[in-house]
């Protein structure tokens, strides 16, 4: 056999998280003979593995590990959890789909009760969250026959010892009353065998219904009962991934890391010689006779610009050639010149009715009414 103290992982751990079972099944199958390294049978769970040898559990070859999955099963009442019953009843994993692969409960619930299974293909994972120093949350909401008072639920939020096994304190909450029942919401932090009907039976109820609604942060909600739901992988590093080890691969991340970054688009906006359009052949000729510094607005070596008041030729104007006379000051007619003609405007624009009428009109007489009605009122206001 080779040396136990070779690099690599631990068997227990690797097949854990390939899936087969939890470390501490799989340290039992080795004890019992049942687990094959390249065809020799181990004697040890220290011995490690690199991931390139032969393992053969049960006659059955284990395949790589594959990306850390976890699943959301809404499991019926009726059937077994566990891979294989010994009086031939119908098991959880005989009702999921084929396309899982092999996979294991992330803890387990009785024939009799139903709600939310988690389900996964990694045995690290499965034991981690089945931990109670996890601190999740096991929410169920149970039926029962009987009544309940106040010292019964403080019994059961102390923690309650049944036939000496202790039950950690439970959050209770009562919901309502029908008929001879009671509808309770329960809450646990271990999730023991039969935790929820042995602590309620020993306060005078019977169990005669119980169904998980959640399992720390994932939820049964509209899950339909025997529906299977996939958590993505997103979702499963952000919730579980602080509880993993090393090594651990999830599915979707390795897919988005492996797929090569999308190019940008090329701009299609502007004209010729925006972005995204080849600039015309003239201009990229009259750029190299220009140069850098050719525009009639640049700095000269010295500093100045080459049409500053300072000196050097003025821009020719291009409405043309000045004709002598000089700019019309403000108030002057630019179109005459001088004073403005009569009857126009100081900008040599013709001045309106409105305008001639105030001036025309003498400011001591009242004008003759024209005969039309209104024709008497002043501009802009009552007469």
């Amino acid at each position: 056999m080779t040396d136990a103290v070779q690099s690599g992982e631990r068997i227990a751990k690797y097949l854990a998280r390939a899936g087969v079972a939890s470390r501490r099944e799989i340290e039992r199958m080795i004890e019992g003979g049942r687990v094959k390294v390249d065809g020799k049978t181990l004697d040890t769970p220290a011995f490690k593995v690199t991931g390139q040898e032969v393992i053969i559990v049960d006659g059955v070859t284990v395949e790589t590990p594959e990306a850390t999955r976890l699943w959301l099963y809404h499991k019926p009442a009726g059937l077994v959890t566990t891979h294989s019953d010994p009086e031939g009843r119908e098991t959880v994993f005989d009702q999921l789909p084929k396309e899982l692969g092999r996979v294991i409960s992330i803890g387990r619930l009785d024939l009799t009760s139903e709600g939310l299974l988690l389900l996964t293909n990694d045995g690290a994972l499965a034991r981690a969250l089945e931990l109670p120093s996890t601190g999740w949350t096991r929410r169920y909401r149970a039926r029962a026959f009987g009544t309940i008072d106040n010292a019964a639920i403080a019994k059961l939020q102390a923690g309650i010892t049944v036939d000496g096994l202790k039950y950690g304190p439970m959050e209770v909450d009562v919901e309502r009353e029908t008929g001879s029942n009671i509808w309770l919401t329960i809450g646990i932090k271990e999730g023991k065998n039969r935790e929820v009907r042995r602590a309620l039976d020993a306060v005078g109820l019977r169990v005669n219904r119980l169904i998980r609604i959640a399992y720390g942060p994932f939820q049964l909600g509209t899950i339909e009962r025997g529906e299977v739901k996939s958590i993505a992988s997103r979702i499963l590093q952000d919730q579980c991934g602080h509880l993993m080890e090393p090594g651990h691969v999830f599915e979707e991340l390795a897919a988005a890391s492996a797929r090569p970054a999308k190019r940008p688009a090329k701009r299609t906006m502007g004209g010729a010689g925006q972005p995204g359009f080849a600039k015309p052949v003239q201009y990229l000729e009259d750029s190299k006779n220009r140069g850098p510094r050719s525009r009639p607005d640049a700095k000269r070596a010295d500093g100045k610009h080459a049409d500053s008041k300072r000196g050097g030729p003025k821009r020719a104007d291009p409405r043309g050639p000045a004709t002598g006379a000089s700019e019309p000051k403000r108030g002057e007619g630019r179109k005459f010149g001088g004073k403005p003609a009569a009857g126009t405007s100081p900008g040599g624009k013709p001045k309106t009715g409105f305008q001639l009428a105030g001036k025309n009109r003498n400011p001591a007489a009242k004008p003759a009414s024209s005969g039309r009605p209104g024709a008497d009122r002043k501009p802009g206001g009552r007469s």
